[in-house]
């Protein structure tokens, strides 16, 4: 991570009390929609750098949404919990700054739990405490500890615990994930030894005091790719077709060592006993959660799931390796959309399986469809456009038949244009942003990232979202994600759906326009 600027205390303590008595400032919705890469449908920021999401909890009504947040510029530093809240996981209406920098310390990644039975004292049974858990980090000296913080008045307002840490500083030791067990009665706190590739798992009653339970890692990516793991998560997740049963998924954030580059994440399938995490696969078994440039540290909601006890997640839409670097402005970076997971029975063996969340379908306006209409290399599909924008939700469908290529170029223009396709050879699912528009902010940003995809009989669905600066793939209903960023110009708009290399089919093409979800209403107070 990089070192931040130094800001004059008096400047700081400033900054903060403004940030704390207006909350974000966020200026209207209106000139925000007017910023060129400003995302319609994905949370972002009004201003200032972001990073991973933290304390993801569902609570009366509300998801609550924090993250890594700069109060004071458009890079890493000075990391704070900025806060929003949302009704429907789509429409984000933001707070203030919840958790805030302060002596000497930075909030660094953590979670939140609803205190139901109010173990740790600070609310009580009829209003239970909102708890967070977060890394505490010293730049100073580079140590690292786990500290809490709670809120009575439903995230609103926040204290930190005054007998912080409540486990002791260390180098690379940051991250904490913490959930109800229920079955042994108990907190589970999941945290990284980040540069050593190991998970430690501490139990508790009430919080505040932890034990060791067991150690997990390193497992995965092998030593000889040089990763490390942060941002952990552990939560059940239901098999499909399987009413009733569900495994463990043990997902770790990898700061560098992607397969397709700099940070995203990997996954492990298993059991949890309330002590010890058991991996079914051997060690070496590597499993990606995404494909793409641009998920990262994606964690899920805790106290809620959707329907069949699918959890909810989301990520952080960008990588290390240029995510100080983006062309935007006053704000840097994004989350993904929200999804839902589940585990689906391959030849491989249980696989993840991500989906956006229902709610986006909230946002859908005007609607095109093309059924069975045949692609050769000389004639593609150009569909008719009528005013779709440049936030758009697609569904194709394609018999690849002798087609060595099969896809669709989205966000064309004038020597532009970001390539989704289907390599029949390779059995891969791909996004080329070779081409996408502006990419020489730094170098190595404009590439082609590729994940395996085999037909679901002999047909490929690509189920693809696409806003003013990201392209999101699910291949198969899920089997194969790549999320990534992308910079066009406003006015690239055009699409258009290809085969090379032979004829395909396209079974169906549904496009639909999709609504702003850049404000909400006010929050309830």
């Amino acid at each position: 991570m990089l070192t931040p600027k130094v800001i004059p205390v008096a400047l700081l303590l400033a900054c903060l009390a403004a940030v704390a008595s207006t909350g974000s400032a966020e200026p209207h919705p209106e000139p925000l929609m007017r910023e060129t890469y400003r995302p319609l449908y994905h949370y972002s920021p009004a201003r200032n750098f972001m990073n991973d999401p933290n304390g993801l909890v569902y609570y009366r009504g509300e998801y609550h949404l924090f993250h890594q947040y700069n109060p004071f510029g458009n890079q890493w530093g000075h990391m704070s919990w900025a806060h929003a809240v949302s009704r429907d996981l789509v429409h984000w209406q933001p707070l203030p700054v919840a958790l805030a920098e302060a002596d000497g310390v930075m909030i660094f990644s953590g979670s939140a739990v609803v205190d139901a039975q109010n173990t740790s004292g600070f609310g009580t049974k009829k209003d239970p405490p909102l708890v967070a858990v977060y890394t505490g980090h010293r730049p100073a000296d580079e140590m690292q500890s786990q500290c809490l913080a709670y809120s009575v008045d439903k995230g609103r307002t926040w204290t930190k615990y005054a007998a912080n840490p409540v486990l002791p500083w260390e180098k690379d030791f940051r991250d904490p994930k913490v959930f109800w067990h229920a079955p042994t009665h108990k907190w589970v706190m999941v945290v990284t030894k980040a540069a050593d590739r190991r998970l430690r798992f501490y139990g508790s009653p009430d919080l505040k005091q932890w034990s060791l339970l067991s150690t997990f890692g390193p497992a995965g990516v092998p030593d000889t790719v040089k990763a490390n793991w942060e941002c952990p998560d552990l939560f059940p997740v239901p098999i499909e077709g399987e009413p009733g049963r569900s495994k463990w998924v043990l997902h770790v954030g990898m700061g560098n060592g992607h397969v397709s580059g700099g940070s995203g994440g990997e996954y492990f399938i298993g059991d949890f006993d309330g002590t010890t995490f058991h991996n079914e696969n051997p060690p070496s078994t590597v499993l990606w959660g995404d494909y793409g440039r641009d998920n990262y540290a994606a964690v899920s909601w805790s106290g809620t799931t959707a329907r069949g006890g699918a959890p909810y997640w989301i990520g952080w839409m960008s990588n290390w390796q240029y995510a100080n670097d983006v062309p935007t402005h006053p704000w840097r970076n994004i989350l993904t959309v929200p999804r839902t997971l589940s585990l689906r029975r391959t030849s491989q063996g249980l696989r993840l399986v991500q989906q956006p969340v229902r709610q986006l379908q909230d946002l859908r306006e005007t609607k095109s469809s093309y059924r069975s209409t045949t692609l050769t290399p000389d004639q593609p599909l150009v569909p008719r456009q009528s005013d779709w924008g440049d936030a758009l939700e697609i569904v194709a469908e394609f018999e690849p038949g002798t087609a060595a290529e099969v896809g669709l170029r989205v966000r064309r223009g004038e020597n532009e244009e970001t390539v989704v396709g289907y390599d029949t050879a390779a059995k891969q699912l791909f996004v080329d942003r070779a081409r996408s528009g502006k990419s020489d902010f730094k170098p190595g940003f404009a590439g082609r990232s590729a994940g395996p995809l085999k037909p679901a009989g002999n047909r490929v669905k690509l189920h693809l979202f696409i806003d003013r600066s990201s392209v999101e793939v699910f291949g198969n209903e899920g089997e194969a994600v790549l999320s990534e960023l992308i910079f066009p110009r406003p006015e690239s708009q055009g699409l258009q759906l290809y085969s090379r290399g032979g004829d395909a089919r396209l079974v169906r093409l549904e496009i639909w326009k999709l609504k702003p979800a850049i404000a909400a209403a006010p929050a309830e107070k």
